[in-house]
């Protein structure tokens, strides 16, 4: 069914595949699976009426019905994520947010800039421009891991935020090796992250938790992704990260995902401007979405344990710090930035100008415009908080 006229016919919880054709640089692809995707982002482009929504291909999700198919990739990819870029008049939060990840240390899928065309009976209608973001399970553990035969996991909802009595398997979801019910690895993070050592011997306690969580990756995450903001990720929202288990090491290893809501100050419409969201009487995360993390960590209840705790911990606290220094010293240069977000928008440009009323999630050009100049602002001013922070100001 179209949007259009409202929510009609959409069943947001049932976003299965469905066979299509995919053609690119004159080279095509049959039975390839095309899926809606997204959570908020669907839904509020559903109502919005806009056709530009996130979706997501499979190239070899057929390979049953159609032998043909059977180990289908495009350019080596079998799965890829195309944003829509909702909730983000820039167009390129998603895209610059990945890179910035992965430049300061950070495991972060590979983002592309796409105009995307799609026949829905009608004739090629153009879409505009979409990121291509590089799927967790597919490639990135490929090409970012040694060794890419560990267990990948697209947490959510109950459990994700990690909090005391909170583990179920449904929380953190396997995308491989998915038949083996074997979730040993997220259960020794929790124990190892609420053992009473925490308290009675911190040094041990370290110890523990380093021997099954990746902490100081966690670490280079967190000072980086505080500086950046988001607004849609683990200490306001209990999804959009994954978690893989590299067998090279054991360690469970934290993987950003989602960040069209990242570098603001504001949470825009989807934001509210209290701290933590509330956790119902199951254990399990509010819709609502919580305020900026500070640079301090100050605000982070402990329903967010994994910062919390370590925010608590004068070890990991310090590291956390070195961090905040390291990625202002490389990553943060806000004239880099500048230049950076300037090129992004110039080249997308001519593509965002061609979009028109119901395929796309601008309200107008001037907002495309508008949101560079923001962008460019919060380069500034994160740089500045983050000295004055780190010089005791």
């Amino acid at each position: 069914d179209r949007p259009g006229g409202g929510m009609g016919g959409m069943d947001f919880g049932d976003t299965s595949y469905v066979k299509s054709t995919v053609t690119f640089n004159g080279e095509t692809w049959e039975d390839v699976g095309f899926r809606y995707s997204g959570n908020s982002t669907l839904q509020t482009s559903w109502s919005s009426g806009t056709l530009k929504i996130s979706f997501r291909l499979d190239f070899d999700e057929f390979e049953d019905e159609n032998p043909a198919v059977e180990d289908q990739r495009f350019y080596g990819f079998k799965q890829i994520s195309f944003k829509s870029n909702a909730m983000d008049d820039s167009y390129i939060r998603e895209k610059v947010t990945a890179d910035l990840f992965r430049e300061a240390g950070v495991v972060s899928s590979q983002t592309a800039f796409y105009e995307v065309y799609i026949d829905y009976g009608e004739g090629p209608q153009y879409f505009g421009v979409y990121t291509a973001v590089e799927i967790v399970d597919d490639t990135v553990i490929k090409t970012q891991f040694a060794d890419d035969s560990g267990n990948v996991y697209k947490p959510d909802g109950s459990g994700a935020n990690f909090a005391q009595g909170t583990f179920s398997e449904e929380g953190f979801e396997k995308q491989t090796n998915a038949d083996e019910a074997d979730w040993s690895d997220i259960e020794a993070v929790f124990e190892a992250l609420h053992a009473d050592l925490r308290q009675s011997d911190p040094e041990a306690w370290r110890a523990g938790l380093e021997a099954v969580f990746d902490v100081e990756a966690f670490l280079r995450w967190l000072a980086a992704d505080t500086i950046i903001q988001n607004w849609d990720t683990y200490g306001s929202m209990a999804h959009n990260y994954y978690l893989y288990t590299d067998p090279a090491d054991g360690l469970v290893t934290w993987i950003p995902w989602d960040n069209n809501m990242a570098l603001s100050s504001s949470g825009g419409m989807q934001a509210g401007a209290g701290g933590d969201r509330a956790v119902d009487d199951r254990g399990g995360q509010g819709r609502g979405r919580g305020g900026a993390r500070e640079l301090d960590l100050s605000t982070v209840s402990d329903q967010w344990p994994l910062i919390s705790y370590l925010a608590a911990d004068e070890v990991y606290m310090a590291k956390y710090r070195e961090y905040l220094q390291e990625t202002i010293d490389t990553v943060w240069q806000p004239e880099e930035l500048t230049e950076r977000y300037q090129q992004a928008h110039d080249l997308i440009a001519p593509y965002v100008l061609q979009e028109v009323e119901g395929f796309t999630q601008l309200a107008s050009v001037q907002a495309f415009d508008d949101a560079l100049e923001v962008l460019k602002a919060h380069a500034q001013e994160r740089c500045d908080a983050v000295e004055a922070y780190l010089a005791g100001e």
